[in-house]
């Protein structure tokens, strides 16, 4: 790979916010002693000078195909940056404590285009499933949001004949025989009752036949078929009035 060096210098200088800076020992080509440089680390470019107030850097390490990893060797705290080719140079360095190799390895593993393309997948297949599951709760809230609509039209014409149910209330239960409604044109329907508080008779019922029904209790009694007949109204103005 060719680089312009001037850009490369410009680019190692310039007010662009370095991703790491520190020192490190690194180990010679030629002379395999260790020695002391300052680091600097933008993007995937590792940049290293001879002193810390240097105008130019000595040399760059591009971080593409390559490994970060430990290494053994006489200095304490040593990694080792290998390529992928067999014949490229494997740059041996040494942090000055256990806690700075370790944050300088993870920086530069991640600073490749590689790393940062499967970062960039990663991100996206969150994002596709938190979008999905956006739009599946949206989907059952919007569901919810629209039965109590219905109930509430459904509350407003209960609400509405309630007055008028109240007041034929006592003719329907007089048509009632053992418990179990008739047919509409065999409806009786009691008038003339002089005192509205006294119940109208109860038609007759066949012999041995039980007071209780299966559908409302106590059909022999007019109180507790008032009770039963009003439980769902009740019912409904309770959840009229929770959903206001």
């Amino acid at each position: 790979m060719r680089l312009n060096e001037r850009s490369v210098a410009h680019y190692a200088t310039c007010d662009t916010p370095p991703d790491k800076t520190g020192f490190l020992f690194k180990k010679g080509e030629r002379n395999p002693a260790y020695h002391r440089r300052w680091f600097v680390l933008k993007a995937n470019m590792l940049f290293y000078f001879e002193e810390r107030d240097s105008r130019e850097p000595v040399g760059v390490i591009v971080l593409e195909g390559c490994t970060v990893e430990l290494c053994e060797s006489a200095e304490e705290f040593a990694f080792a940056i290998k390529f992928d080719c067999a014949k490229a140079r494997v740059y041996k360095m040494a942090a000055e404590s256990q806690a700075a190799m370790e944050s300088w390895v993870k920086a530069l593993s991640r600073a490749s285009f590689d790393y940062m393309r499967l970062v960039v997948k990663e991100l996206e297949r969150q994002l596709e499933e938190i979008q999905e599951a956006t739009t599946g709760s949206g989907a059952a809230v919007g569901g919810q949001h629209g039965r109590p609509r219905s109930t509430r039209r459904n509350q407003g014409q209960t609400s509405e004949g309630s007055k008028e149910n109240k007041a034929t209330r006592n003719k329907s239960a007089a048509a009632l025989t053992n418990g179990f409604p008739e047919a509409a044109s065999s409806c009786v329907v009691w008038e003339g009752c002089v005192d509205p508080a006294v119940a109208p008779p109860v038609p007759p019922r066949r012999r041995g036949a039980s007071l209780e029904s299966s559908v409302s209790p106590g059909t022999g009694c007019f109180s507790k078929l008032h009770d039963w007949y009003g439980k769902e109204v009740e019912e409904l103005r309770v959840q009229w009035l929770q959903s206001q």
